[in-house]
């Protein structure tokens, strides 16, 4: 079986809101195992969290064991103050507030960097992001500095820019990316970047009435049009669904996942390799 290679403890899959506030007075260890339950449920054995602001993900960390989980976590995701990224982790400020971020993750015992770069999906209107990504300059700042302290980069990012960019200063893992075009996709191929497309926190959303269905549909033709051509390119493309995201459960979502990818192309020998990969540089 596959491994889940982003996922959310701190989510549930249903409401972000509540999910969060279970731990508003300490981590929730019953919410944690519940989750964790769920994958070994559904026979996943590896799973790589995105991280979070309560400590949900750490304590995954240190339960996993019981569970049969390989679990791997940033403990908490870094992002720019004032954009994208307070639902999983800290802000920064300047430089030196994330080079002190980033050692702080490192004493405190992260496996690996998660940066926020760019906004997410417009799942309203189709082909739009809710704000555009950080420069060029911040990006490679963020990604050798992680890199300079021994860590891999698993990087939050939307946008051909600024997907580009990150590709550029050789980012270890991409999320998400919509939105990259041709020659970025070729970039990618040519690469040590594994991508994590997501799919199904776009798919699993159609007929559930909270946006329009057509919107929803053409964000979904178009990653799977991307995930397609990436893989006629050879990129590397691994398995992550975005667990706990809004109608992607623990567990289930993984095959839901899964499911997509296949309708895509991407062969499970691909897949696979995507996921040694993160085994691999992921760690400490």
């Amino acid at each position: 079986m596959l491994g889940e290679c982003h996922a959310h403890v701190i989510m549930d899959g249903v409401n972000y809101k509540s999910a969060v506030a279970l731990h508003k007075d300490g981590v929730c260890e019953e919410a944690v195992r519940k989750h964790l339950k769920e994958y070994q449920d559904a026979g996943i054995t590896f799973v790589r969290d995105g991280g979070d602001a309560r400590g949900a993900s750490a304590l995954a960390k240190n339960l996993a064991a019981e569970y049969g989980i390989d679990y791997r976590t940033p403990l908490f995701a870094i992002h720019k103050r004032g954009h994208y990224g307070g639902i999983v982790g800290l802000p920064f400020d300047s430089p030196g507030e994330y080079r002190d971020l980033v050692l702080r993750a490192k004493e405190e015992g992260a496996d690996f960097i998660k940066i926020m770069i760019s906004g997410l999906l417009d799942f309203a209107h189709a082909g739009t992001l809710t704000e555009e990504g950080l420069t060029e300059e911040e990006i490679r700042y963020m990604i050798e500095t992680a890199h300079d302290a021994g860590l891999a980069v698993m990087a939050h990012c939307n946008g051909n820019d600024t997907c580009r960019a990150a590709v550029r200063a050789e980012v270890d893992s991409l999320e998400h990316g919509a939105f990259m075009e041709d020659e970025t996709l070729g970039m990618l191929a040519e690469s040590r970047t594994v991508w994590i497309p997501t799919l199904s926190p776009i798919g699993n959303l159609r007929g559930c009435g909270r946006f329009p269905d057509e919107e929803v549909r053409k964000n979904l033709e178009g990653q799977l049009k991307r995930v397609r051509r990436a893989a006629e390119l050879g990129a590397c493309i691994g398995l992550g669904s975005d667990g706990g995201a809004y109608l992607v459960p623990h567990g289930k979502g993984t095959g839901d996942e899964y499911a997509y990818l296949k309708q895509a192309g991407v062969p499970d020998s691909v897949l696979a390799g995507a996921e040694n990969h993160i085994r691999q540089r992921f760690k400490r």
